[in-house]
Order: structure tokens, then sequence, then C-alpha cells
């Protein structure tokens, strides 16, 4: 079960205080029990030692160990004395029968004998015989002839250890006491702090108005929590200016786009020019009644030219504004690319042989997609126009150059004389020209590549212009399946 939906924060912080207080107390008495059994180690090895002392003096001046051994074993219950050569070997013992001491084992690899080898004096403080199945205390000393060992049954138990320190354990307890009683109204008033914080939190998630209001406890979390929400409530005013000063923009935005889109559609700029020829062609020709028939004949044929622009200018208009206005009416329909393209193949080889170029196209197999087929022709047919009116180039290639389950990807180029590259950002920008003194004398209204990035978009796709390493102009873009 989660600690946190079956206890309250302050409760759960004071438990954890409370196991923390009991471990500082364990590790306390821990320390002390072990510094206690270290000091009566010690004490006992001392006293030990000044046997060992004795036992290797009185050995050195010829003396008995079990005559030593028989005078201290009433001051010393249990006391055993052994009595080793420096090889190791035994050659007496107090707690093993004469005739059997010739049968103990090495000595040296016991761990107070090789201390006593290695140091002069070494201890062990708890250690099962091997011969007598007792646990001593073992305490050695090497002398000059002989190592001496004195032990004694081991026997502290924790009650003795700690008896001279027990007022030291009360107060621990005491403190343990105290700070349990105080950690538990910190934790209490801390616990009230974060609950108020917890409950301004998830009124804030919710999205729900925050006020200055909120209390908390006069402490320094209680003053952060209460700065906390009032710059919450701060944030909550700004950003309702902020949406609001965003609405605003955004109204002014559309309605600079609505204007733009009334002047794109007015393209008073872009009428003048065939108009005023149109109006100064004719205003020759009635201004002058006796002028020479080829004349009128070659204004006249420029009169037309000037409408034919402005017819073409109106349809491009149209195309744009309907793309732009009127997207989501557009109707879509199966539609096969191929035989549009091979439509726009055939015009191609009616046009007038400085125009004209050759159409190369790599489609593998027919190309149905859902569309509208009117939009997907003017794609290729702008593009087609776009190449044989500026490129100067011979060939014109259309290529199938990948498909997935959801698009196709075409590849259009032509062999002319490309673009600058500063140009090439700007190639779908509406009424952009390259050349424009040369744009308008072929007839060219500036929409026809606005006007193909707006089909290609409404049908799913996108579109990029490079020019070729080879020379030429390419259009990579890619069009939706289904609509």
């Amino acid at each position: 079960m989660d600690l946190r939906s079956k206890f309250s924060f302050h409760r759960r912080l004071f438990l954890l205080l409370l196991i923390f207080s009991w471990v500082l107390v364990g590790c306390f008495v821990g320390f002390q029990y072990g510094r206690e059994r270290y000091f009566k180690a010690e004490s006992l090895n001392s006293q030990l030692q000044l046997l060992n002392l004795r036992l290797l003096d009185q050995l050195d001046e010829g003396g008995d160990p079990s005559l030593f051994a028989a005078r201290h074993k009433l001051s010393a219950e249990g006391l055993r004395i052994t009595v080793i050569e420096p090889g190791g070997r035994v050659i007496y013992d107090s707690a093993e029968p004469r005739d059997s001491i010739a049968l103990l084992p090495n000595h040296l690899d016991r761990p107070e004998v090789a201390a006593a080898v290695a140091h002069g004096t070494g201890y062990t403080i708890r250690r099962l015989s091997e011969s007598t199945h007792q646990t001593y205390f073992y305490s050695a000393m090497a002398g000059e002839r002989y190592i001496v060992r004195t032990a004694l049954p081991y026997s502290l138990p924790l009650h003795e250890v700690l008896a001279a320190d027990r007022e030291f354990l009360w107060f621990m307890l005491g403190i343990t006491l105290l700070m349990c009683l105080v950690g538990y109204f910190v934790t209490r008033r801390l616990g009230l702090n974060i609950t108020r914080l917890k409950a301004f939190a998830e009124r804030a998630e919710r999205g729900e108005e925050i006020g200055n209001g909120e209390s908390f406890p006069h402490d320094e979390l209680g003053d952060i929590s209460a700065n906390i929400v009032r710059l919450y409530a701060q944030l909550q005013r700004t950003t309702a200016d902020r949406d609001r000063e965003h609405a605003l923009a955004l109204h002014q935005e559309q309605e600079k786009i609505r204007i733009k889109k009334q002047l794109t559609n007015n393209i008073n700029h872009e009428l003048k020019t065939p108009v005023a020829a149109i109006q100064g062609y004719l205003e020759t020709i009635l201004a002058n009644p006796t002028m020479p028939a080829a004349q009128r004949t070659s204004f006249l044929e420029k009169s037309l030219a000037q409408t034919d622009r402005l017819r073409r200018l109106l349809i491009d208009v149209s195309t744009i504004t309907r793309m732009d206005e009127a997207s989501q009416l557009i109707q879509k329909e199966p539609v096969h690319l191929d035989e549009l393209i091979d439509e726009i193949r055939a015009d191609v080889q009616l046009l007038p042989e400085e125009r004209r170029m050759r159409v190369h196209c790599r489609l593998p197999r027919p190309l149905p997609i859902e569309g509208n087929a009117a939009l997907l022709g003017s794609v290729f047919r702008n593009l087609t126009d776009n190449a044989t009116a500026y490129s100067s180039g011979r060939d014109i290639y259309i290529e199938l150059i990948g498909e997935d389950e959801k698009q196709y990807t075409f590849l259009f180029a032509d062999n002319g004389i490309g673009v600058e590259e500063e140009h090439l950002p700007h190639l779908f920008e509406r009424f952009y020209r390259v050349d424009k003194g040369r744009s308008r004398k072929m007839g060219g209204t500036g929409l026809g590549l606005s006007i193909v990035k707006n089909a290609i978009l409404l049908h799913g796709g996108t579109i990029e212009a490079h020019n070729r390493e080879t020379g030429g102009l390419e259009f990579r873009f890619t069009l939706n399946k289904r609509a």
C-alpha cells in the first residue's frame, strides 16, 4: 500500500524522524558497547600480560611452570597457562595431561601466538580451543627462550559491559524522547504548509483562478509558499493579458491578410500596363482616321495581345483567389496524372518552332490520384509554360523519382539557363519576376509558379526549386495519392 495514501505528509515525516532518532540511539549504544568491550579486553589483557611476564622471569630462572600455575590458580579462576617453544611446539599446558602434551599441534598459527612472535605481545578476545573445546580469552608474550600464553574462560555478558555507563543510556533515551516530541510539532507545522501548498497546486492544475489571500503559517516555508501563490496569481493575470493581446494581434494580422488578398484580387499595378496599352492603341486609331491600314492592323493586333494578357491575368487571379479563400470547396475526384501529362506534351508540340521543346517523360505506369483535375493540370502546365517561355532550353524532363503508400515524388526539369541563386527563394512569390521586362514581353502574369505551389499544397505536397549542375532549372515536388 502506498504510504502517501495511508499517512499524511507530516506523519510520514515524523515517522522518518522517529526512525532516525532510534537509529541514532542504536549507533551510540553500539559504539558504547564496543568501547567498553575494548577497554575491558585491554584491562584483562594487561592483567594476563603481567602474569606472562612473571612466568617468563620464573622460566628464565629455571622454575617449574606447574608450580606457577598452581600458585595463581586460586587468584584467577579457570586460569590456563601454556608454554611454547619458539618453533611452536607446546612443552607445557596446565589444561592438558603431561602425557598428551606431545600430541598437541604446532601453535605458531594461533593468532595470539603469531602476534606475540611478530610484536612481542598479542591477544585474542574470543576463540574456541581445539583441545578443551572451551572459549577463552588468550594473551601471549614472547621471551628470548619461550613464548608463554595465559588464558581465561571468556564470559563478558552485555549487561556487565554496559553497567558502568547506564546513566549515559538513560540520558540518550531522554534526549531521543524530547527530540521526538519536538519533531512531532515541527513536522505538524511543516505538514500544514505542505498540505496547503498541495491544495494550491491541485487548484492551479485545474486552471482555477488563484487569489492573493491564501494563508500560510508565519515561518520561512510559509513565506515561500505565500510568495509562490502570489507569483502564480500574477502569472495568471499576465497570461490573461497576453492572451487578450495575442487575440487582438491575431485579429489584426487576419485583417492584414484580408486586405492583402483584396489588394491581390484588385492587382492594380498589374492591370495598369495592359489597360493603358490597349487604351493608347485605340485612342491613336480613333485620333488618326487616315492611318494606313497596315499600321491600324498592327495596333489592333497589339491591343488583342494585351487583351489576351489581361485575360490570362484575370484567370490566374481567379484561380489563386479560389485556392486561397475556398480551398475546402474544391472538388476532388479520381484523376490519371499520366493522361494529364500526355495532353500537355501534345500541346507543346503545337507551339511555334522557336518555343517548341522536346518533352521526355519517365512514367513507368499509370499514376492514379484523387484530386482536382484542373489544379493538377495547372501544376504541370504552368511549369511547362515557364520552361518554354524563359528557360531557353531544348528539353523538358518529367520523371517519377519516388513513390510510397501515401504520395508520389516528381522531378520536372529543363536544360536551359536556370536562374541566379538569389532568385530561387522568391520564385513562388506572387508577381515575382526574375526578368520583369522579358516576363511582360512574353505575356507572363507573375502568378504561374505561385499557382503551382498552392495547387501542390492543396494536394498535401511540397515543392522546391534548384539549379541543375548540368544547367537548367529543376523542381522537385510531391503529391498525395488520396485527399
